[in-house]
């Protein structure tokens, strides 16, 4: 797809299989906000601490924008339903194929449910997902991960994207911050 338009209708959105208690509490949150800041409409999660929820809402309404965030029970019911909605499966796996190599058949996709593991995930999973990508060939964050994906899937136009009902934005500048803020009445 290099050279070309990202299509106007690509829907992502992410589930994030499982959570170490305590440690990840952060890590989800930031996986959470890649998912949103980058592209996704929603994000699936499990065995999460449901502030997480609140402090995606409260990002929504300074931010803009409807991302959602939906608490599940079970990852395999979400990752089969969206696969009979036609949506294609990308789990992020160290062990997977290349991302150079993937992604432009994934590029051609038109929806995508991207699975990111916390703990040890389930084997199950590299069988359900129709893409097994792997980001770099050494240890480091699902996170940087995450990103890498939707930045690369995307060409770097989710950076264009306009979030609606925003109260603050950024407008890019060579030096210094320039923040815009939209005036409220209450």
């Amino acid at each position: 797809m290099h050279g070309k338009e990202l299509r106007k209708h690509l829907v992502i959105e992410v589930v994030r299989i499982g959570q170490r208690l305590v440690r990840d509490d952060r890590v989800t949150t930031h996986v959470a906000l890649v998912s949103r800041g980058f592209g996704a409409e929603r994000i699936y999660m499990t065995e999460v601490n449901p502030e997480i929820k609140d402090t995606i809402g409260k990002i929504n309404n300074t931010w803009g924008g409807n991302f959602e965030v939906e608490f599940i029970e079970k990852w395999k019911t979400i990752v089969k339903k969206k696969k009979d909605e036609g949506f294609k499966i990308v789990h992020l796996s160290m062990y997977g194929e290349s991302i150079n190599d993937a992604q432009e058949k994934i590029q051609e996709e038109e929806n995508l449910l991207i699975v990111v593991g916390a703990e040890k995930v389930p084997r199950e999973i590299y069988e359900l997902a129709d893409y097994n990508v792997g980001v770099g060939s050494q240890p480091h964050s699902e996170i940087s991960a995450l990103a890498i994906l939707l930045d690369r899937i995307q060409n770097g136009k989710q950076f264009e994207k306009e979030f609606p009902n925003a109260k603050r934005k950024i407008i890019p500048t060579k030096h210094g911050k320039n923040v815009q803020v939209k005036e409220t009445r209450d």
